[in-house]
């Protein structure tokens, strides 16, 4: 088969000749054939998304698996109601902002589209893309073209039309050379068909600036991990290796300083190296291709396919890359990164993150806590502390006797209810015992806190902030809740009757007192346990990761009375 090759890369052409291009091209697509098209992102193998068999042969081109499902690409919102069904609002919004422009969307299918574009399932996923040669042939076209990335399944994507003759010349009817593309890394996909937002792959544009439209989005696992092979895609980018060199590759995450060390540790004489501009000069013997500034992840989206491309022809026998850190674009960059890597990464340095967590009883701490330490994390918990102290430390027991009187027994034997009916709404007693635990109490959670070399570990404290414990921790939250929640939770939780309950609750400090003393609130206002647990999921997630692009990046400034809730 013969490829033509539509050369339209100079902008100041004539237009008769511009125009009599993209007419042909929209001729072969009309007629059932396959045009690669330049898009803003990467080039794209487009077909006439509304035939069968010509969106039958994408799949058979590039050996495609049947179950990932494609990209309508249309010229505009005004198209959406033809192609999806039960379309949001927030549809809407999102396209005014970012249409064109590399965001797709997925959205409820209309009967019309076919379902070898969306692998079967009754979602679809919709952009318009932002380059003036790809719109103009959706235009001349008058339908939607479907157009996956224009490379071999599983290779690194096309930002050339010459990248894209090297895996396609003979193999399909043409190409359209619209110049380098712009941004590099494919578009974000963003699913509206659940409860909430959900990011199913990141892209060109930033999670940061599509919340500041919407508000928090839920990150789906396929960003960060591999899908279960049982499990089908909702979009393109989810569940198969993609992006993947010839050569094995490995990922090094971490701060650059860190993974530069870690890979010259590792690297023997026939490793290529991909790194920042700046690392360049530590692999004087190796063969190196650089991706940009580490603080420039746009320069890297840009430069990221090629570089892992340019080792196709070399004498390497593997390939150590450094990954940019998870903010903007560089979310994007280390995605497709740990994906060409089939997700084979070295963490390069464990930071250690304390994160305090305090609130009134029956506020939803214990949760919080099960959810850390599903995540690797451990748990401090103070309380428990406390009451080991009670067992073996015969100088706190003595003090607290001698205070608290009538909350012993003759045989020494502490009643923990009579001691809270002791200090319950008596402020002074309250501070008394404070003062008392809190001396024996601290030293003991100091060390165990210094202890904590790496890793995750969470601080469980209802007096944190009163105790100092705070200033240990790299960010506090307040886990709070509706009062006549709380009361039934610790009702049945500890077998207490009501008004013993709101006497404990009245004793503890107000969830306006912890909201604006603490870095973060996490108000536990689910309809379930199940739907808290999935905000808080999400939550921590963000907040671990911030913490640690924090640290990456010097000492954190702490901000009180920063509010997030979930």
């Amino acid at each position: 088969m013969d490829t033509l090759y539509f050369d339209l890369r100079d902008t100041r052409a004539i237009q008769r000749d511009r125009t009599e291009k993209i007419s042909e091209a929209a001729r072969i697509l009309r007629e059932g054939g396959l045009v690669a098209i330049p898009t803003e992102t990467v080039y794209g193998l487009g077909a006439n998304a509304l035939d069968e068999n010509a969106v039958a042969r994408i799949f058979e081109v590039k050996g495609r698996p049947q179950d990932n499902p494609l990209i309508l690409h249309l010229s505009g919102q005004q198209w959406l109601p033809r192609y999806c069904a039960d379309i949001p609002p927030m549809a809407f919004a999102l396209t005014r902002k970012f249409w064109p422009g590399p965001l797709t969307l997925v959205l409820k299918r209309r009967n019309n589209v076919p379902d070898r574009v969306t692998a079967g399932l009754d979602t679809v996923a919709v952009r318009c893309p932002n380059h003036p040669v790809a719109l103009a042939l959706i235009r001349e076209l008058g339908l939607p073209i479907a157009a996956p990335s224009a490379n071999l399944s599983g290779r690194p994507s096309c930002t050339t039309a010459r990248e894209v003759l090297a895996d396609m010349r003979g193999k399909i009817h043409g190409i359209v050379d619209g110049g380098p593309c712009a941004i590099g890394v494919e578009s974000t996909i963003l699913d509206l068909t659940g409860p909430q937002p959900r990011l199913l792959r990141p892209g060109g544009v930033p999670v940061e600036a599509i919340e500041t439209l919407i508000g928090p989005i839920a990150i789906d696992r396929a960003v960060t991990a591999p899908l279960p092979k049982d499990e089908r895609p909702k979009s393109p980018g989810m569940k198969y290796r993609h992006y993947a060199p010839r050569l094995p590759l490995t990922v090094f995450s971490g701060a650059p300083d860190a993974t530069a060390r870690e890979i010259s540790r590792r690297m023997c004489p026939r490793t290529g190296i991909i790194c920042f501009d700046e690392y360049k000069e530590l692999f004087p013997y190796q063969e190196v291709r650089t991706i940009g500034p580490y603080s420039v992840p746009a320069e890297q989206a840009r430069r990221l396919f090629s570089a892992l491309r340019a080792f196709d022809e070399s004498a390497c026998t593997e390939i150590y890359a450094q990954c940019p850190d998870s903010r903007g674009l560089g979310l994007a960059v280390g995605n497709r990164l740990k994906r060409a890597a089939g997700f084979r990464v070295v963490e390069s340095d464990t930071q250690r993150i304390i994160l305090g967590l305090t609130g009134g009883t029956g506020a939803g701490k214990s949760t919080v806590l099960e959810i850390i330490e599903e995540m690797g994390g451990s748990v401090l918990d103070c309380d428990r502390v406390y009451h080991q102290l009670l067992d073996e430390n015969e100088e706190l027991r003595f003090e607290l006797r001698r205070a608290f009187r009538t909350a012993f027994s003759i045989d020494g034997t502490l009643d923990r209810k009579k001691l809270g009916e002791e200090v319950f709404g008596k402020k002074d007693q309250r501070a008394r015992l404070d003062r008392i635990v809190f001396r024996y109490l601290l030293p003991v959670l100091e060390q165990k806190i210094a202890a904590v070399s790496e890793g995750l570990c969470a601080v469980d404290a209802v007096n944190l902030l009163e105790s100092g414990l705070d200033r240990l921790c790299d960010a506090t939250i307040a886990v709070t809740a509706p009062m006549e929640v709380r009361v039934q939770r610790i009702m049945a939780r500890d077998g207490i009757s009501e008004a013993y309950a709101r006497l404990r609750i009245s004793a503890q400090k107000s969830d306006e007192y912890y909201r604006s003393k603490c870095d973060y609130e996490l108000n536990n206002a689910a309809d379930t346990r199940e739907l808290f647990i999935k905000e808080t999921r999400v939550f921590l997630r963000r907040l671990i990761d911030g913490l640690q692009e924090e640290k990456r990046y010097g000492a954190r400034e702490k901000k009180k009375g920063r509010v997030i809730r979930e």
